[in-house]
């Protein structure tokens, strides 16, 4: 599995169509979160541009994940293959029930 940079420039200001499907983004990204699909999702304080780490084979595989995304019709990606990305790891105790 490879790591992918997307860029997206987002449109300022926001038209109402893009306002009204944002719930429904956040609701994407977290499913595609939870599937591993994606390693994370931020966006810029001025709301103009937000990136996200993809995990995929290949662009192609890229292209069709961030089309899931119900306000890709408003966002111009730029997509990066990643040498390695960083990040730390929250690890959570287990519990034992004996």
């Amino acid at each position: 599995m490879t790591q992918f940079m997307v860029e997206f420039d987002l449109p300022v200001p926001f038209p109402e169509s893009f306002i009204a499907k944002i719930p429904y983004q956040r609701i994407a990204v977290n499913q595609l979160l939870e599937e591993g699909k994606l390693q994370s999702y931020a966006l810029s304080s001025d709301r103009s541009r937000l990136w996200c780490i993809v995990n995929a084979q290949d662009e192609l595989e890229v292209m069709d994940i961030i089309a899931e995304f119900p306000l890709i019709d408003y966002m111009r990606p730029t997509i990066t293959e990643l040498m390695f990305n960083n990040s730390v790891v929250m690890k959570v105790p287990t519990f034992s029930l004996n």
